[in-house]
């Protein structure tokens, strides 16, 4: 029944009622006496008791739904609202259920396309640096070489030095071209990958661990590459925020698929804003239809917890 049917009809029965008493038994006389003056007070206490009842049962689903839209978070998927009450509230929560429904696909369309589209800007950025600019300081080195063998003594610890900077970087350049695109990924697979993550972070005073189990279940490319992603970002939030000199990154098999934990002993982030980091993540996570939690203990750490499941959405 609808909210306002139910209103109508409380205050329809009560006024029914009131003018039988009225025409009845009950008579008001001038002045008022107590008695009769009772009967009509309680009459309407009683009919606004009523209504306020009525009232608060039909508006209790809205309140549910409000606070549904109120903890709605695109990147955070959770359970629709319970479709319950009048017919124009259970209405309204049905149309915010389908609402919701469309806006999370729509935006993980959105952010599968991004995300694409940035993997393969990194692909073309990742190759030009290591063809266009690596070559290009590949060659200045070799001349230096060249100017050095026939620099006089004098000269001689100065081209040295340019040959040091050019060397230096050179190696920042492929550095950088591996960050941007890790061939060893597409090469050795996602285990060595990690491993050479690890071994890439493992400077400047952090010392990063890593643990891969073996007997993994099999992973699409795209997977993988959301894994892998995953935990660049989190070392590089380590190396970057967290004021760590410890970190560890965790690849192992679960009952319902596969967990990724990327640990630090830093300072934790519960007095930060949600960065862009951490948001990229959620929609990588998203994509593959896993879970992204992270726990943060203030002055013990993060702990960033990547749960893929056994059987991954093929249409993702």
């Amino acid at each position: 029944m609808s909210l306002f049917w139910r209103i109508f009809s409380l205050n329809a029965a009560g006024l029914v009622l009131a003018a039988a008493l009225l025409l009845g038994p009950v008579t008001v006389s001038t002045p008022v006496l107590p008695a009769e003056a009772l009967v009509v007070v309680v009459g309407l206490a009683v009919l606004l008791a009523g209504n306020a009842l009525v009232l608060r049962i039909g508006l209790a689903s809205l309140r549910r739904l409000g606070g549904a839209m109120a903890a709605a978070d695109l990147l955070r998927p959770g359970p629709r609202a319970v479709v319950a009450g009048p017919a124009e509230a259970a209405e309204l929560i049905m149309t915010f259920n389908t609402m919701l429904d469309r806006l999370e696909a729509e935006r993980a369309t959105g952010a599968a396309r991004a995300l694409s589209a940035q993997e393969r800007e990194r692909h073309r950025i990742a190759r030009e640096l290591h063809d266009e600019v690596g070559q290009t300081l590949t060659a200045v080195l070799l001349q230096l070489r060249r100017v050095a063998d026939r620099a006089p003594d004098g000269l001689r610890a100065e081209v040295g030095q340019a040959q040091e900077a050019t060397r230096a970087g050179l190696d920042e350049i492929r550095r950088i071209a591996r960050r941007l695109r890790p061939g060893v990924l597409d090469e050795l697979g996602l285990a060595s990958a990690l491993r050479s993550l690890a071994t890439e972070f493992t400077a400047h005073g952090l010392t990063v661990r890593h643990h891969i189990v073996g007997g993994l279940p099999p992973l699409t490319e795209e997977t993988e590459l959301v894994v892998y992603r995953v935990a660049q970002e989190g070392l590089t939030n380590t190396a970057r925020h967290a004021a760590a000199d410890r970190a560890e990154v965790r690849l192992r098999p679960v009952a319902d698929g596969v967990e990724l934990l990327v640990r630090d002993n830093g300072k934790g982030i519960d007095a930060m804003p949600v960065g862009a980091g951490i948001s990229g993540m959620r929609e990588r996570a998203l994509l593959i239809g896993a879970v992204l939690a992270v726990e943060s203990r203030p002055g013990r750490g993060t702990d960033i917890r990547l749960r893929i499941p056994a059987t991954v959405p093929g249409d993702r």
